[in-house]
């Protein structure tokens, strides 16, 4: 595994005196709320590293274009993606993550490894989702060939990374709206 740098997170400013007020009441004091912003882990299975890039970038627009934190690292395969995510799911504090984006590709080969790649991937990941309410975003593409992976992988083409960070983003919301 290796880690990977992720985006600065943005210096916190000192908090101000505030007067707030409506036609019924006045507070006053100092209302300074720090608010971190969600921190996404992108988790990739680097099996096919030029794949792995292309999908990481898709992800990664979205996750800057929601102006999220996030950081990235690597794992072997796609059968290791759901227990990096379980050992990343015990960070706590200000360093806690409230999603996760798993990156991936699983060719199709001779034998039946494939199957199994696949089917326990997506078990793993369903799983740490449903029994940890964790926000995940599936971007394990499973094809026939290579020319269907990049045709998967580009951001200007199906962009499945750009759509598995969407879907995590998207949960995070939900999550949210459900945690009020």
């Amino acid at each position: 595994m290796v880690a990977r740098k992720s985006k600065p997170a943005a210096k916190k400013k000192p908090a101000k005196m505030q007067k707030f007020s409506t036609s019924k009441s006045q507070v006053k004091g100092n209302l300074a709320i720090d608010i971190r912003k969600p921190r996404v882990l992108i988790v990739e299975a680097r099996f096919y590293e030029d794949i792995a890039d292309a999908l990481f970038e898709g992800a990664k627009a979205v996750i800057e274009a929601s102006d999220f934190d996030y950081d990235r690292i690597d794992v072997p395969g796609a059968l290791e993606l759901p227990a990096a995510i379980r050992f990343a799911m015990n960070r706590k504090g200000d360093k806690a993550y409230d999603g996760f984006v798993a990156l991936g590709c699983v060719i199709r080969g001779e034998t039946a490894h494939f199957d199994v790649v696949v089917n326990e991937s997506a078990r793993g990941l369903q799983q740490l989702a449903i029994d940890h309410q964790l926000c995940i975003g599936n971007g394990i593409i499973t094809v026939e060939n290579e020319e269907q992976a990049w045709d998967r992988a580009r951001k200007d083409r199906q962009d499945k990374g750009g759509q598995a960070a969407l879907a995590c983003v998207a949960m995070i919301g939900l999550k949210q709206l459900f945690s009020i």
